[in-house]
């Protein structure tokens, strides 16, 4: 139990259950500014719940198997719940809860506060001097919940009765119940970590009595399992190339639609953190969010990404997303890629599980350009984004109101509702090609109202408002800032992939993912090109041929879940001339405007010569390619 005796959950149930309705209308606001704030803390949220949870059970997979036992569970955390809301939890029909169902009624029940205990302190002060009294006090335990004598409540109040004065004042009364339940919650993770210690260790040890086996990982070197000596790609990421059958000159190879994500089964008690992001197109060039991500301590981890709702490709297909996660430095084979994303689920969501020792990471997201690409032309009437009001002011319009709400959201990075300083610097970085100064910043802080130093949605529109008015109208900053995001014209973004990265660690409580830049992928440690560090993950995973008529060409055929990567390896001392066909493919986009093209690859180099991915995600599709030397 929270306290030394049940007379405060008896106390605090029946109190605030009195008028329960009322209590849960206050809340409803409160409510939803919490959960704005709880999606950064969502990983503390599940350890308490967890905790709590086990200082009544010794694992998770247990069920809680009664009213009772429910109360219980919910009081650990702090709540305390009238047997109102109980029963609406625990119905005739309940046999049992899962841990699941208990977080899920933790997300919908608030935590009793110092305001909840102020009420309920108010409701039994019956002459309203401030105190209560051992006759308030005992007239309100024997009217309701479990009847109470007279001394046994003489004893309660002698246990926190600071002053010997026989009653107890609000000081008291507040202190006693949050700092108990404060103690509580410090007691409960500490025996929670003392039993993950323990489990883990158990695991380790039988791991080490097993006989030496080998995991796949990215960089394609085998190292034992269990080892964190170097990171690991979880065997279930292993990449699964889909059958082949070779026919003269030409390379085959039917990809089934069907896909599966499997994302760890006790995911709900990983440490979460998220980012938004978005990908650029900008006179051909792919740019985007990327990050650093901090690992104080060994952890398994899941990566997922997806193109946000309403991202869609030139042909209006739902842009492909990855993630490639990089080491800081090469490792001592001289490999920067530890681990990508390769298998997705049927909505377009990418994962991949492995294994990192602590220590700093980039995060870069990726997509192929097959179904993400620039813009050939723009046709249309120019949308109108300024208007004058009766009184001659100039104002934004409503379409362009409109677009200007999306790109906050889009650029509200952490999604916590507002922009900070920082994603308000990444945002005119993107737009304006520059950072944003103390001075101009001085000036957003004096022209527009903050909100705990950040920028809202109104004053965002705001900003521009002030912006066509300063300008008298003209709109030729308003387009810079438009097209910067990725938007045409007539107002729609075709030239931008909004997109949501999550990150959960499972034995990392404090993990950092940090935004660092918006821009083209950086040059990388022995002057190699991002383009160089994924082709040779390609290679390595990737199915080999060699070209006929080229003993030192070859091509790497790799496939995933979702697209298909053709790259030529040329080991010659001569640069090589090659033309590939790929027409005869099926149901197939690429990453260029035809499936017949021609590249010179140089000496000793390697080059991406197509991604492929299905035109249309709810059929079967086929590559084939043939190539022959010019």
């Amino acid at each position: 139990m929270l306290f030394s005796d049940n007379f405060l959950f008896t106390l605090t149930s029946i109190l605030l259950g009195k008028d329960r309705t009322s209590r849960e209308l206050e809340f409803s606001n409160m409510s939803r500014r919490s959960s704005r704030s709880s999606t950064m803390d969502q990983g503390e949220f599940i350890l308490e719940c967890k905790a709590a949870y086990l200082s009544m059970f010794d694992s998770i997979k247990e069920k809680i198997e009664s009213q009772d036992s429910l109360l219980e569970a919910l009081q650990q955390t702090g709540r305390n719940p009238s047997v109102k809301i109980l029963k609406k939890y625990w119905t005739n029909d309940t046999d049992e809860l899962s841990f699941d169902d208990f977080v899920d009624i933790c997300k919908k029940e608030p935590v009793t506060t110092s305001d909840d205990l102020m009420k309920a302190f108010r409701k039994i002060d019956i002459n309203g001097d401030g105190y209560i009294s051992l006759e308030e006090l005992h007239k309100i335990l024997t009217s309701k919940g479990e009847k109470k004598s007279k001394s046994e409540v003489k004893k309660m109040i002698d246990e926190v009765d600071e002053n010997k004065d026989g009653r107890l004042d609000y000081k008291e009364f507040c202190q006693m119940v949050m700092s108990t339940t404060e103690e509580s919650k410090k007691m409960q993770r500490k025996m929670m970590e003392r039993k993950e210690k323990k489990k883990r260790q158990d695991i380790e040890r039988r791991d080490q009595e097993k006989s030496s086996s080998h995991a796949y990982i990215g960089n394609g070197i085998g190292t034992p399992a269990g080892s964190r000596k170097s990171s690991l790609l979880s065997i279930d990421d292993l990449p699964r190339p889909s059958p082949r059958v070779k026919k003269d000159k030409s390379r085959q190879g039917s990809v089934s639609r069907a896909h599966k994500l499997d994302e760890p089964k006790n995911l709900r008690e990983w440490t979460h953190t998220k980012s938004k992001g978005s990908f650029f197109m900008e006179d051909g060039s792919l740019i985007c969010h990327q990050y650093d991500f901090n690992l104080p301590d060994d952890s398994k981890i899941w990566i997922t990404i997806q193109p946000q709702k309403g991202s869609r490709g030139m042909d209006s297909s739902p842009v492909d997303t990855s993630v490639f996660i990089l080491r800081d430095r090469p490792d001592e084979d001289g490999n920067l890629l530890v681990a990508f994303t390769e298998h997705r689920d049927s909505r377009g969501k990418y994962g991949v599980s492995c294994d990192l020792s602590a220590g700093k990471y980039y995060i870069m997201p990726y997509t192929t350009g097959c179904r993400f690409k620039s813009r050939k032309s723009e046709s249309g009437k120019e949308a109108k984004l300024v208007s004058q009001d009766k009184g001659g002011k100039y104002v934004i319009t409503k379409s362009f109101r409109k677009v200007l709400e999306d790109i906050f959201d889009y650029s509200d990075l952490d999604g916590n509702g507002f922009m900070s300083r920082k994603e308000f610097n990444l945002f005119n970085i993107r737009t304006s090609g520059e950072e944003v100064a103390d001075e101009e910043w001085q000036v957003v802080e004096d022209r527009i109202d903050l909100e705990d130093g950040e920028i809202t949605k109104a004053g965002f529109l705001q900003l521009n408002e002030l912006e066509a008015e300063d300008s008298e109208g003209d709109t030729e900053d308003l387009w810079t800032t438009l097209v910067s995001m990725g938007y045409n014209k007539q107002l729609v973004m075709d030239q931008a992939c909004p997109f949501q990265l999550d990150v959960y660690t499972e034995d990392c409580d404090d993990a950092e993912l940090d935004v660092v830049r918006v821009d083209s992928y950086p040059t990388y440690p022995g002057d190699l090109s991002f383009d160089d560090i994924i082709s040779k993950s390609f290679i390595k995973q990737g199915e080999i041929s060699r070209v006929k008529g080229m003993k030192d060409l070859c091509m790497y055929t790799y496939t995933n879940d979702g697209w298909a990567t053709l790259v030529l390896d040329n080991k010659s001392h001569t640069r090589v001339r090659v033309e590939l066909d790929c027409s005869r493919s099926e149901n197939v986009t690429s990453n260029h405007d035809s499936l017949q093209r021609t590249l010179r690859v140089d000496p000793g180099s390697t080059v991406i010569a197509y991604h492929l991915m299905p035109e249309d995600d709810d059929r079967d599709w086929q590559v084939k390619c043939t190539e022959t030397i010019r």
